[in-house]
């Protein structure tokens, strides 16, 4: 079999925090799964200043020494590669979409999904509507712009309709809470969504990866909730602050998260709904959705996260290797779907 040449695309021009984020969950993906028989990987890093560098680690001082390139000059570094396949660590909207997509123009194939399908994502009222539509059951709830008054009942939770890590999220409990929840959501989007709160039973995050043409429902990933000291996890559940050197990554390194008995009834409903959800947003390669699990045991659907670190201590890497797929077997199978899908495209045989 041939080295494949992987370029990992990594960094943000959007803000100091995602360019990090990149940074950091990059850096521990190329470490996790280096295999120079197998993969050479080259690494693309966007700054602040919108400049593409191709360093040769992600160190600082590496970064540092690295040319700066506009935008056409470093398609002209790329195209002159002979890359085979990109992978997308960007975690910025920009990133997500606008930078998959150059990908796309320059038909090079990537792991993970398509700038459609995370351009919608990271709107949670859009993919709360969809997946709605495709069964699964999800908070009531309203979308609120600038001035406009909530008319749900509390308890309800606000949260920005196109925020990650719970930022800006709130659990108003009394209407007199309302406009400190609204002022602090609308500081990070200009639309919040408020809906109704779905009282403390569980809350557990599942992934599905997709192998061979299969869909594959993965153990879950459970997180502490308490009705009294944590109702709902917060941006400070899933990082430190202040954020200093490396990130403090996921809730399972803060807020100790833990991956549920195969056996537990939960697992299986909630794995249903999250390949419903899978299918109706149009995912591909894998997916992660967050859920909440009423004290009747119903699941209902929160949000999607379409990440994979590929990293051992990420969600989808840790509860796929709960499933008998260790990371090495993880890597290579996104490898293979997104090539299989490039050679059926082109019509060539991926054998």
């Amino acid at each position: 079999m041939p080295v494949l040449r992987i370029l990992h695309l990594v960094g943000s021009a959007y803000n100091h925090f995602y360019c990090e984020l990149s940074r950091n969950y990059a850096q521990s993906c190329l470490v996790a799964t280096a295999n120079p028989s197998l993969y050479d990987f080259l690494i693309a890093y966007i700054t602040l200043d919108g400049q593409w560098r191709f360093p040769s680690s992600l160190s600082p001082e590496d970064i540092a020494v690295a040319k700066p390139m506009p935008l056409s000059d470093a398609i002209q570094f790329i195209t002159a590669q002979n890359i085979d396949l990109m992978l997308p660590q960007m975690f910025c909207l920009p990133g997500m979409t606008d930078y998959r997509a150059l990908f796309d123009l320059l038909k090079i194939p990537y792991i993970g999904n398509t700038p459609d399908v995370m351009a919608i994502t990271a709107h949670k009222a859009r993919t709360k509507a969809i997946v709605a539509a495709a069964g699964v059951k999800v908070p009531s709830g309203e979308l609120l712009r600038q001035g406009d008054v909530p008319t749900i009942t509390p308890p309800v939770v606000i949260k920005p309709a196109n925020a990650d890590n719970s930022l800006g999220v709130s659990l108003v409990k009394e209407k007199s809470e309302y406009d400190a929840a609204l002022k602090k959501a609308f500081e990070f989007a200009s639309e919040v969504i408020v809906e109704t709160f779905i009282e403390a039973g569980r809350e557990v995050r599942c992934g599905a990866i997709v192998k061979d043409g299969e869909l594959i429902g993965l153990p879950l990933e459970e997180y502490q909730i308490d009705p009294q000291t944590r109702p709902i996890r917060s941006y400070t559940d899933k990082f430190k602050i202040p954020i200093e050197g490396d990130l403090a990554s996921t809730a399972k390194n803060y807020v100790p998260g833990w991956i549920v008995d195969i056996n537990d009834p939960i697992t299986q409903k909630v794995q249903q709904e999250v390949k419903k959800c899978h299918l109706a947003l149009g995912c591909r390669h894998y997916s992660l959705f967050d859920f909440r699990i009423d004290p009747q045991g119903q699941p209902w659907f929160l949000e999607a996260g379409l990440f994979c670190i590929f990293d051992h201590n990420a969600v989808i890497a840790s509860t796929a290797n709960a499933a008998g797929i260790p990371l090495n077997e993880l890597f290579m199978t996104a490898v293979n779907e997104a090539l299989s899908a490039r050679d059926l495209m082109s019509g060539k045989s991926p054998f």
